[in-house]
């Protein structure tokens, strides 16, 4: 095939030797199979801002700590050099996430580095050694959605652990090998602590896992990890270690009615004291 453009220079600089076949095209991405030395490896070219379809890139974008103020503040201003560091910064968020996912125990493709918008990264291969297929292309018995569905749900823990949300997390953005499912596609990951969106993009990234394994085994619609997941995170208490059970019970407190009246008449009487004084004095 005629290698893509974005690609040669890849191949000038010998990072790779040869461009097999085109695998697959996103909204933010074309991805191919490349050949260097004798590993088959995965190329990412990025698309332009101007060509990319994600939507709402700046929700995601929130929260993020630019790599120096010169930079963050060109972005910020929207130049041509912001405009590019803002594009280099979509990519390397990606590299990012998977080198540190990827040593926080969630199966992602082993990242090899950003090149001028072109992210290499290892295949994911099925059995017969063929690119892996994605979830919403393979359908699983009952007992099999709910231990992946498990899986799924360690990770999403995994990632809050290392503070990111995926945010963009579905059957879409899952491969299946023979070990199970693996997280691909990153460039929006979010800070869960930075990001004010963090907690809605993390119930509708269950959300859409728990959907589509409920397709399989209608008893995962009943769990609540997210609201479960998102509780501990926020008083600190969600390790890797922590043993999630699906289940959520909002604790709320009964009103006492008769203290906060007890309050406002006694705050209402001090008024009526400091009034009296003030009129004394006059």
């Amino acid at each position: 095939m005629k290698t893509p453009k974005r690609l040669l220079p890849l191949i000038e600089d010998g990072l790779i030797d040869e461009v097999l076949y085109p695998l697959m095209s996103g909204k933010e991405a074309s991805v191919y199979v490349v050949r260097a030395g004798r590993e088959v490896l995965c190329a990412k070219v990025y698309k332009d801002a101007a060509k990319r379809s994600f939507k709402q890139a700046v929700q995601y974008r929130e929260g993020r700590k630019g790599r120096n103020s010169r930079r963050q503040r060109a972005i910020e201003k929207g130049s041509k050099f912001g405009r590019a560091q803002q594009e280099e910064e979509w990519h390397n968020a990606e590299v990012d996430a998977l080198y540190k996912l990827s040593a926080a125990g969630v199966r992602v493709p082993k990242p090899q580095g950003c090149f001028d918008g072109v992210l290499l990264m290892e295949l994911i291969t099925d059995q017969s050694g063929e690119a892996a297929p994605r979830l919403n292309d393979v359908s699983v018995p009952e007992d099999l959605a709910i231990e992946d569905h498990a899986t799924m749900m360690d990770y999403v823990k995994l990632m809050l652990c290392t503070g990111l949300v995926h945010g963009d997390l579905s059957e879409f953005n899952v491969l299946v090998d023979e070990e199970g499912p693996v997280i691909i596609d990153l460039p929006q990951a979010v800070d869960a602590a930075g990001n004010n969106h963090a907690r809605t993009m993390l119930e509708r990234d269950i959300r859409n896992m728990t959907q589509y394994y409920g397709q399989f085994a209608e008893t995962l619609l009943e769990s609540d990890y997210a609201s479960e997941m998102w509780a501990l995170y926020e008083k600190g208490k969600l390790t890797p270690d922590t043993k999630l059970t699906g289940k959520f019970t909002a604790v709320t407190k009964k009103a006492d009615v008769d203290s906060v009246m007890l309050q406002i008449k006694e705050a209402y009487k001090e008024k009526q004291e400091r009034d009296e004084r003030m009129r004394e004095d006059d």
